[in-house]
């Protein structure tokens, strides 16, 4: 939720800061999503030594606290900060959290995936919409505030309710498990798990970029205000719920065909977003949802199984390193190229290629998955 609610504000944040362009708001996606993913890996390390859940517990009270704090920042640097911490907050969970579901169900890792992914996909509909509907009646501030608290008071309900995972007793006689004492065996997976990484970057670069674009384009080129915009977008993650648990299910069986049919299916609702009409637009962003956001789970069960329980958090805070902080770039980058469109930004047409563009680093991505599977294959 936190990722997304300051998307459909951007205009609002622009104007109360003063800030010169839209890029200089789009900007503090990009520090919080950067900040967001670039301590993974030494998250991964403490998710791989100690208590899952004490680090998403920590991660998500300082992500609601720089929440709360962002709502009164007096300047846009403070704000900059804010969101970094916000960011580092975040970064707390992935690692820790991809790891304990992969643990707990080995057997059916993608379906566990898909419904956590249910929890993430509400998230990601309700931020949009509380945050477009709250900024437009009262400042961009106050859904900032309010979500922030809500945060607070999630963490402490986590403290007090969540249980600590199980560590599966021992069977006397049995031999004991092989752990790896590093994370690849040979550079030749090494270098194979790089190129994955840096693959699924492309991904993420569209996945992120289509959030911001979107919220550019519809206010721009189609006149929406912060409550419309956040409505629209929310439309994305809605169709997530569905998806997520349904692909992931299927996934546990033909993993790599169903990933890539979504991927595809991503694309081509990419590239004819800006093309329709707008009263296609709700639903093509809702068919993009529906079939890109269901790639995460399988990818991320894809990637789970190749590798031991005992270093999963740190080959995944690996993975979402390099994705995460060369694709999340994309707010700032598309913000930038918004505002050289000058008065071009109001028409569709100029929309065109970069929506293209990102509906083929989704294509790019695909490349991803033919290094997972010959990773799966060589760690077998």
């Amino acid at each position: 939720m936190f990722q997304v609610a300051l998307i459909p504000l951007y205009l609002l944040i622009q104007k109360d800061f003063g800030l010169r362009s839209e890029a200089e708001a789009t900007f503090l996606v990009t520090a919080l999503s950067i900040a967001y993913f670039l301590p993974s890996y030494p998250m991964g390390v403490l998710a791989d030594r100690m208590s899952r859940k004490k680090l998403l517990a920590v991660g998500l009270f300082t992500n609601a606290l720089a929440f709360v704090m962002l709502a009164y920042a007096p300047n846009y640097i403070t704000a900059v900060a804010c969101v970094i911490l916000a960011g580092f907050g975040g970064s707390f969970y992935h690692p820790a959290a991809t790891a304990l579901v992969a643990r707990l169900y080995p057997k059916e890792t993608g379906r566990a995936l898909g419904k956590v992914g249910i929890g993430a996909a509400l998230g990601f509909f309700l931020g949009p919409i509380y945050a477009g509907w709250r900024g437009e009646m009262a400042g961009w501030r106050q859904p900032v505030l309010e979500l922030g608290i809500i945060g607070l008071i999630g963490a402490i309900l986590f403290v007090l309710l969540a249980k600590e995972e199980r560590i599966q007793p021992k069977v006397e006689g049995a031999p004991e498990p092989k752990v790896p004492l590093k994370l690849f065996a040979t550079p030749m997976l090494l270098i194979i798990f790089l190129g994955a990484s840096l693959a699924f970057c492309f991904r993420d670069f569209a996945g992120s970029g289509i959030a911001t674009l979107g919220s550019l384009f519809l206010q721009h080129a189609h006149g929406f205000d912060a409550k419309q915009t956040g409505l629209t977008l929310s439309c994305i993650y809605l169709a997530s719920v569905i998806s997520n648990p349904i692909f992931g299910g299927l996934s546990d069986r033909f993993r790599f065909r169903w990933t890539a049919f979504v991927l595809v299916c991503a694309a081509a609702a990419i590239f004819i977003f800006p093309r329709v009409p707008v009263q296609w637009l709700l639903p093509v962003l809702a068919a993009y949802g529906f079939f890109f956001m269901a790639s995460f789970p399988m990818v991320e069960a894809a990637l789970m199984e190749t590798v031991h329980d005992s270093i999963r958090g740190r080959v995944f805070g690996l993975f979402i390193t390099i994705g995460g902080f060369i694709g999340n770039l994309s707010h700032w980058l598309i913000g930038d190229w918004v505002k050289r469109l000058g008065t071009g930004a109001g028409s569709q047409a100029s929309y065109y290629p970069i929506f293209t563009t990102l509906a083929v680093f989704v294509l790019i991505s695909l490349l991803g998955l033919m290094a997972l599977n010959a990773l799966r294959k060589r760690t077998a």
